[in-house]
This record gives structure tokens, sequence and C-alpha cells, in this order.
């Protein structure tokens, strides 16, 4: 019963463990949200004092210059060459002083008459600013403020304008007769903003960014402008005719950051500071805390885990202890009969391990024979070749001995000696036959020596060299490198007999004499302890069939007619050949006839590296 509420309790701790995740991480989301709101508020109102103090101090400056002595003059004579020049140096002076970007007074009708920058290629001097609204404002007697980008200078700037009365005039009583302008540079607050991650721009009653620590969002909308709106700044030249697009038409990776804001008013100006808090911060604030509250519920629920586990390992372990003790008792009369049938199998394993010996004794005594039968068949098969070999030279040595008696008749002494020494030839040729045939027919015994083996090779081809002339067979014996193998040298010649008489039988079927031919190839492949010894023996004959590859090396399969072969030959070569350690293998050559490769390990290459 315990067993299966096991899962439905977990399932149900785990939803709880889930539920409490996303709380934690919606509550959590709140608070930083309110608290990134709370904090950005408190930054914005920081800036904007500081922004808005700037401003009212420089505010004054337009009035306190429309006071200057030479101010008036210029206004009523503005041919006097010398009172504009001094008006000039010193709105100069001033601005130079001050920081500000510019300062330059205009008539009633825009026409600027003096400015701080009148010796510069961008000089206000003669320019007619009466489009631009702080003039039209500071004419009607009112203080004239204006954010642009210069239509001279082409810089952006904060212009404050002040109206010019006449020298004696109180203030707001006649029509003004010119106005003095100063423009501030309020770059400065945008290198400060940047410093701050979160996205902070200062925008124009239009809603058009001017300033921020953003550089792509400046001179963009965060909403779509209207016709009319596009029309009065196209009109006031406020960003140097620029198309104003909307910060929410930009590519995704330039407006990161836009979305929701803290917004703080700069009331005199009609400006917005906006304060856009990241998204990210208060994720990951939210996540920091989810995980936390995630990590407590892992360490508590390990923790009740641990002690669960522990109260099931001592219940486990008392019971473990029982379980032994039957377990225990239990053995002790399971190994009474265990030893009794073992006691019985033992002598029953005795009984079988001396018939497997015999068996196995049996058996190699079965193999050898097999190998000597192997080579007895082949002798009989080569013995009319034998006799063939052997009948040219007795009928040499018979006439040989007959011309000599015949000689000795006459006391031609000489041509008996010559003809003695023929007879000695051919008996010496007849003895090497037979020398070779007594080696091969003997009883291989288990002694290992080392084989040469194109020695080897040439004593084989003597020993069937009258079947290849009968069956006008060329041999071609190839020997690439002085190889040596170590091994039993008759059964290694054994297995090269059958191999060519393979090879032959194989051949016998081509009509074309030219075609007949039979290659062996001694060679050496690979270095060191992995050298190998590779004999490989090719016919020009038709090949292997597709069907019998599968059996090829199987006992008493053969394709020869009946009493043309046993079927024994290439599975006692393949036996002999993995004795020595090594491998037989055939295959069709793409030119066509077969090949049998022989690989054996080869002991010279092994010496010289050793």
């Amino acid at each position: 019963m315990t067993s299966r509420k096991t899962p439905i309790l977990i399932t149900v701790v785990a939803l709880c463990a889930v539920a409490v995740f996303f709380a934690t991480y919606f509550i959590a989301a709140g608070k930083a949200r309110n608290d990134l709101r709370a904090a950005g508020q408190r930054q914005l109102q920081i800036v904007a004092l500081d922004l808005q103090s700037i401003l009212d101090k420089f505010e004054t400056m337009p009035f306190a210059l429309g006071a200057l002595a030479d101010v008036d003059q210029v206004l009523h004579h503005p041919d006097d060459a010398e009172a504009v020049a001094r008006l000039n140096q010193t709105l100069q002076s001033i601005q130079r002083q001050s920081r500000v970007l510019a300062i330059y007074m205009m008539d009633d009708k825009g026409m600027t008459l003096a400015a701080s920058n009148w010796n510069e290629d961008t000089s206000f001097v003669g320019r007619d600013f009466g489009f631009r609204p702080y003039f039209s404002e500071a004419l009607a007697g009112r203080i004239g403020r204006f954010y642009g980008i210069g239509n001279v200078s082409s810089e952006p700037g904060y212009f404050m304008a002040q109206p010019i009365y006449p020298a004696g005039v109180p203030r707001g009583q006649g029509a003004p007769i010119g106005v003095m302008t100063v423009k501030v540079d309020l770059s400065e607050f945008e290198h400060t903003w940047r410093s701050s991650d979160d996205p902070i721009t200062l925008v124009d009653s239009s809603g058009v960014v001017f300033l921020s620590n953003r550089p792509l969002w400046k001179y963009h909308s965060l909403r779509p402008l209207d016709s009319r709106r596009q029309q009065e700044l196209a009109g006031t030249h406020q960003y140097a005719d620029q198309p104003i697009a909307s910060v929410g038409s930009m590519r995704r990776e330039q407006r990161r950051g836009f979305g929701e804001h803290i917004m703080q008013a700069i009331p005199k100006q009609g400006w917005q500071l906006m304060l856009f808090p990241s998204q990210a911060r208060i994720a990951r604030v939210a996540m920091l805390w989810a995980m936390w509250v995630a990590l407590v519920m892992a360490i508590a629920a390990i923790s009740l885990w641990a002690l669960y586990q522990r109260r099931r390992r001592l219940q486990e372990r008392l019971e473990s202890r029982d379980a032994l003790r039957r377990a225990a008792q239990e053995l002790d009369a399971t190994i009474a009969v265990r030893t009794q049938e073992l006691r019985v199998a033992n002598q029953a394993l005795g009984g079988r391990y001396a018939k497997l010996q015999q068996t196995e004794s049996l058996l190699r005594s079965t193999q050898n024979e097999l190998v000597q039968a192997g080579k007895l068949a082949m002798l009989g098969q080569m013995a009319a070749g034998m006799t063939h070999e052997l009948n040219q030279p007795l009928a040499a040595i018979r006439a040989f001995a007959d011309n000599a008696v015949q000689f000795m008749r006459r006391g031609q002494l000489p041509q008996v000696e010559e003809n003695l020494e023929h007879i000695s030839s051919a008996s010496a040729h007849m003895g090497k036959i037979i020398g070779q045939l007594k080696g091969f027919a003997r009883k291989s015994g288990d002694a290992i020596a080392v084989v040469d083996l194109p020695q080897t090779v040439e004593a084989a081809v003597l020993l069937l060299r009258n079947e290849f002339q009968q069956q006008a067979i060329a041999i071609e014996i190839d020997v690439r490198h002085p190889v040596q193998v170590m091994g039993d040298a008759v059964r290694t010649e054994q297995v090269l007999i059958n191999l060519l008489r393979n090879a032959i039988d194989a051949v016998d079927s081509v009509e074309l004499v030219a075609n007949k031919r039979v290659t062996v190839i001694l060679d050496r492949e690979g270095i060191g302890a992995d050298a190998e010894v590779v004999i490989r023996i090719r016919d020009t004959g038709p090949g292997i069939p597709d069907e019998v590859v599968p059996h090829l090396f199987e006992p008493f399969f053969t394709t020869k007619s009946t009493g043309k072969g046993l079927g024994l030959g290439l599975a006692i070569s393949s036996s002999i050949v993995q004795a020595m350690n090594g491998q037989l293998s055939a295959h069709n050559l793409p030119e066509g006839g077969a090949e049998f490769i022989v690989r054996l390990p080869d002991i010279s290459e092994q010496e010289r590296t050793s």
C-alpha cells in the first residue's frame, strides 16, 4: 500500500514546489519592478533638478546682456562699425568666460547685428533667424525657449532669448527693439547619463528625443508624428529638416530597452525626462529569488528524503539481519547437499577427463596420419610423372654403358671415359629425384626448425616439373625477398605441392598454350613484430566458382572427378598453415584466374629488429 502511495505523494510535492517557484517568481518580479520604478523616479528627480538649475542659471543671462552700453547704440545705429566691433568683442569675451556655445543679438526683424562668433566661418552676423520660435516669443515680450540644431553651425543646443527695450523704457512698456539670445550646450548631460545601464531620454513637447544615452534614439519620436507636427518642425528647422521616425520602427537590436518607462516633467520648457528600467534586470532579480526559494525547498526535500531513507535503512537492516540468520541456516543445509553432489560430479569428471585425453591423443594421431595419407596420395598421383623422369636417365645410362663396352673393345679409352662421365651425371640426377621423393614421403616429426622458403619452393617445383612439362604450363618463380619461417620443412613443402597441383589442374582446362601459366611470388609485408611472409600462387585458369568459395577448405569437398582427388588437400594445407600461426586464403583475380595466399610470421624480420 505504501509503495503505491509514494509516487502520488512525490507528484503532489513536485506540483506544490513548482507552484511555489512560480509564485515566488511573480511576487519577486512585482517587487523588483516597484523598487526599480522608485529608484528610477528618485534618479530622474535628481537629474531634473540638476538640469533645471543649469537652465535657470543661464536664463537671466540674455536679460543682463541686453543692458550693455553698446546694445542700444547698435540697435539704433547698425551702421556704426566701431560700436558693432566693441559689442562683438564684448559678447565674445562673455561667451568664452561663461562657456556657452554662442551669444548673439538680433533686431526686431530677426537680423543678427552682433555675435560672439563674429570672426568665425559660421558667424551669425548678417543671418536672419526670424523664423525661430524663440525670436517670436521674445519679440512678444516673453522669454523664448527652444532646443534645436543650429541652422548655420549644425550644432545642437538650447536657445534662450530675452526682449531688448529702448534705453530708459521700463521692461514690458513699449515694443521691443531687439532680441538677445544665448545658446547653451546640453551634451554634457548625455555623457553623464551614459554611466547608467538603463536608457535615459529627454523628450520635447512633440515626443521627439533630442538628448539620450542611446545615440541611435536621438531625433526619433516615441510615437509616430502626424503631418501637422512634421510641417511645424520643417518650418522652424528645429532638427535640420531630417525626417523624424518613431523609435518603434527601428530594428529590434537598436531599440533594445524601449518599453515601460518612468517620466519626470521639466515644466518650464515643456519637456519630459524619461527612464526605461531594464526588464531583464527585473527578470534576473525575480529568477534569483525563485532560485533561492527552489534551493531552500530542495535542501528541505533532500533532508526529508535523507531522514526517510535513514529510517528505511534501519528497518531494512533489521530485516536483513533476520534474513541473514535464516539464510545461514539454509546455507548450511544446502552446502551439505551440494558437497555430496560435487563429490559425485568430481568422480564423473575424472572419468570424462581420462576419456577426453584418450580422444585428444587419437585425434592428434589421426590428424598426423591424415597428413601422411595426403602426402602418399599425392605421391601416387605423381608416380607416373616420376616414372617418366627416371626412365629417361635409365635409358641414357643403358645407352652410354653399351657404347662404353664397344669403345673398350676397340681400345678407345677417351670415349669410354666420356661415356662413364655421362653415366655418373645421369645417376646423380636420378639420385636427386629419388632423394626428394624419399624426403617428401617420410613422416614428419614434431621438431620445429627454420624453413628456407625459396629452397622449399624450388624443391616442390622440382617434384612437379614433369607435370608442368607434360601439360605445357609455364612456371614462374618471383623471389622478391629471401624469407624464412619457423615450421616443418616437409609439411611446408606439402602445402606448396598441394597448391601447385591445384593450379596445374585449373590451368589444364585452358585451351591456348600461351595462356597456361602458374606464378609463385615470395614477398614480405609489414615491419617489425607485425612483419609476415606472403606466398602468392596465381594461375590463369577459370577461377573459383562462387558456390565453391564457402566450402573451399572443408574436408572431403572437391570439384574434381571421381578418382582424381579426395578433397583433403586444401583442408590439410589450411591445418598445417594454422599450426604455423599463419593463414591460408583464396580469391579470384580481376584479370582472370585464382590466387591462393599463404601468410606466415617472418622470423628473419623479427631477428633484425631484436
